[in-house]
């Protein structure tokens, strides 16, 4: 019998097919959602389930500690801007919302003085939560049907001056990852018109076609040796909604290592919004 597995989950919907992908491997689910920024569904989903504070790691150890779990996946969505369920981070009354914990306090003291970048930040908590008995593994693991595959994933093919955007681009985008700025950047006729930062690839998305207007191209995706127990690059429904009203007509995604929220969904949305979609 497979020991219990632990999720350890923010708001959107990855969460979701996490705890539905390990139910499918036959694992029981033991759930740990970030107090107001959880979907409601998500605890119908668990064999066990709990909120905590998004601060606080240390009980989010011993919560799944209690359950037997020994290996967690954390994935889910935490803005760090002002507004809304998930505006935990940076708002105004982030601190009232949630008290950190001493694991919280720990990381900040570690972390103050040297790297700040969440990918940093990230490992620290993922080390803390090594030492509190619970190792984080690979978000990936649970869910490798709703991964990118390499080469065109929709009915629509991309067209020749796309393609090469997507050549031009993708150098671009892997040297951004490499310093942390982000992980999508839009491009046209070999221009480089927008890149991701806190702000989020939606509201890139939306600047991109202020800019530009239609035909664009979306780069999104991470390298090869992106760390993928945290912040493995998402793609939804509502992105390529968000795209298609931007007028972009063409997305490239890492093949293997960007995440489809429910992939064929989404390239279904894609087809009927006339975009196509391209694993690199």
């Amino acid at each position: 019998m497979y020991e219990p597995m632990g999720l350890i989950a923010g708001g959107g919907a990855l969460p979701r097919l996490e705890a539905e992908g390990m139910r499918a491997a036959g694992r029981r689910v033991v759930g740990v959602g970030f107090s107001g920024v959880y979907e409601e569904d998500l605890p119908g989903l668990c064999d066990g389930f709990s909120a905590a504070g998004v601060l606080r790691p240390g009980s989010w150890a011993r919560r799944l500690r209690r359950a037997g779990v020994t290996e967690a996946v954390m994935v889910g969505t935490v803005s760090r801007g002002g507004g809304g369920k998930t505006g935990l981070i940076y708002g105004p009354m982030r601190w009232v919302r949630n008290v950190p914990d001493w694991t919280a306090l720990r990381v900040h003291l570690k972390q103050r003085k040297t790297d700040q970048r969440s990918q940093a930040v990230l490992a620290t908590v993922a080390d803390e939560l090594t030492r509190l008995g619970i190792t984080l593994v690979d978000t990936t693991r649970y869910i490798p049907e709703h991964l990118a595959e390499a080469g065109v994933m929709t009915e629509r093919e991309p067209s020749a001056e796309q393609r090469a955007d997507v050549e031009f681009g993708w150098p671009v985008l892997m040297q951004m990852n490499a310093m942390e700025v982000g992980q999508a950047v839009a491009i046209k006729a070999r221009d480089i018109v927008a890149v991701e930062a806190i702000e989020g690839t939606d509201r890139m998305i939306e600047r991109a076609g202020a800019l530009c207007g239609k035909g664009w191209t979306l780069l999104k995706g991470a390298p090869e040796d992106k760390d993928r127990r945290f912040d493995v690059p998402t793609v939804g429904v509502q992105t390529i909604e968000t795209l298609k009203a931007a007028g972009a007509g063409c997305v490239a995604l890492a093949a293997g290592r960007t995440i489809l929220l429910d992939k064929p969904a989404v390239l279904a949305a894609a087809d009927a919004a006339g975009i196509a979609v391209v694993g690199v």
